[in-house]
């Protein structure tokens, strides 16, 4: 049986994860984040295939990253010649998911005080992911291309585990698909062998207390509105 302290540490970590939009620039000690990814690494995979890989940036190297992609991302015609190597979200969109798309969008941009007119705001905020946030640490994944779904449902569990054991010690996240539009130059920069592509992206750090945008705490379904229990 679990005590209750535990329960209530492991419950809070969870359930206080948010996608963190704006950071403090205060550093994350190098210890702190391979504890979290050593925590992390205990995530189940098929056969202990264990198929993460992370390159963690800080400093020079995070900001020779965001440049490289922030020079292209704002050119329109150069960033349409950098597309997705895997669909990420689904190519046809149907309700209820579309609605929850739209409605986490709006309630972003109406906290940072962005009318629907307003391309030019939206184009700025999206840009920001490419700083990952102004976050000390920029943490990319990679997966080998042999592997297949299974191991990309592990992967989601080893991710998780990261922005879990990030919030059990004060730090937080924002996991960021937006990065895989520009694989290519995340390759280049970081030097990836041919054999890996992009998962996502995460920014990792201590969250800004100021920052509107970090009070938005997006809605979730109830547990009938997704479980049903058969007896």
């Amino acid at each position: 049986m679990i005590e209750s302290s535990q329960q209530q540490a492991v419950d809070a970590a969870i359930t206080s994860r948010r996608s963190i939009r704006a950071f403090l620039p205060k550093p994350v000690a190098r210890e702190d984040i391979e504890a979290i990814l050593a925590v992390a690494a205990r995530a189940p995979s098929g056969t202990n295939t264990q198929p993460w890989k992370v390159t963690v940036l800080t400093g020079a190297a995070k900001d020779r990253l965001a440049d490289a992609i922030g020079a292209v991302h704002a050119d329109p015609a150069a960033a349409a010649q950098h597309v997705e190597e895997y669909a990420y979200y689904p190519r046809e969109w149907c309700s209820p998911y579309i609605d929850r798309r739209r409605k986490v969008g709006w309630d972003l941009y109406a906290l940072l005080g962005l009318g629907r007119d307003n391309k030019a705001g939206m184009a700025a905020q999206h840009g920001r992911n490419y700083r990952f946030f102004d976050a000390p640490v920029g943490l990319i994944f990679t997966i080998d291309r042999i592997m297949e779904q299974g191991s990309w449902l592990d992967y989601g569990m080893f991710l998780q585990n990261i922005m879990v054991a990030a919030r059990g010690r004060g730090l937080d996240t924002c996991p960021q698909a937006a990065f895989t539009q520009y694989h290519r130059i995340i390759s280049a920069e970081l030097g990836l062998p041919s054999e890996q592509m992009v998962v996502c992206g995460m920014a990792l750090g201590y969250a800004d207390p100021d920052k509107i945008e970090n009070t938005l705490v997006t809605a979730r379904e109830p547990v009938a509105g997704f479980a049903r229990f058969i007896e």
